[in-house]
């Protein structure tokens, strides 16, 4: 019998990262039914040399509690509007975020310029999506290269590029930060602001410490 591409990816995963959780939205179907479904599985994990992870729930843990990780407060405020009809379940190691949007679309959200990238309609098609190319998807060879030379990231940290990757920042090492994963969101979040609204072809010099 052939595996469906979440019980594959499960299977290449590491975790739990909370304890055991009875996670129900309060939906039949749609990715919100089959992410508490995955949560009631295995509570948090990351998958692709720490390349993809997905958020636990419960005040225990390791990384980021999934429900805290949606309230305005840990960084959405930062977006002013532009990241509330986001539900953000999961992230790579750059904190691009994977989210559902609307109850029925599961979509990529990129923290630099707000974009928004549909993936599909459910996380079996996400989780297809990611194993189709782990490398380019899951940032599976970057994670594990990364690591290797400077030591493995916290659960709770992700990279942020010094120069941001919209601004011409490359995927060289000298140009990643760690930071804890909500404060690299609430980085780019006012600088993502004014690239959204900027007119094309404007020009900015940023950067981050």
């Amino acid at each position: 019998m052939t595996q469906n591409a979440l019980d594959q990816l499960l299977g290449r995963a590491r975790g739990p990262l909370g304890p055991d959780v009875d996670l129900d939205f309060g939906v039949e179907s749609g990715p919100l039914a089959e992410l508490g479904r995955l949560i009631t599985r295995m509570n948090g994990f990351f998958a692709f040399n720490a390349g993809i992870q997905v958020f636990r729930v419960g005040e225990e843990g390791l990384g980021h509690d999934l429900l805290s990780w949606n309230t305005d407060e840990v960084w959405k405020e930062t977006y002013d509007g532009l990241a509330d009809d986001l539900f953000c379940f999961g992230q790579d190691i750059f904190g691009v975020q994977f989210a559902i949007l609307g109850q029925d679309q599961v979509v990529r959200f990129n923290p630099e310029t707000t974009a928004i990238t549909l993936i599909g309609d459910s996380l079996e098609e996400w989780a297809r999506w990611l194993l189709a190319d782990p490398d380019v998807n899951g940032a599976n060879s970057f994670a594990y290269a990364i690591q290797k030379a400077n030591g493995p990231l916290e659960p709770h940290e992700r990279l942020v590029p010094l120069q941001f990757f919209t601004l011409g920042g490359g995927y060289d090492f000298d140009n990643m930060a760690v930071r804890d994963a909500a404060d690299a969101m609430r980085i780019r979040g006012p600088i993502a602001q004014r690239i959204h609204d900027a007119p094309d072809g404007s020009t900015f010099h940023l950067g981050t410490d």
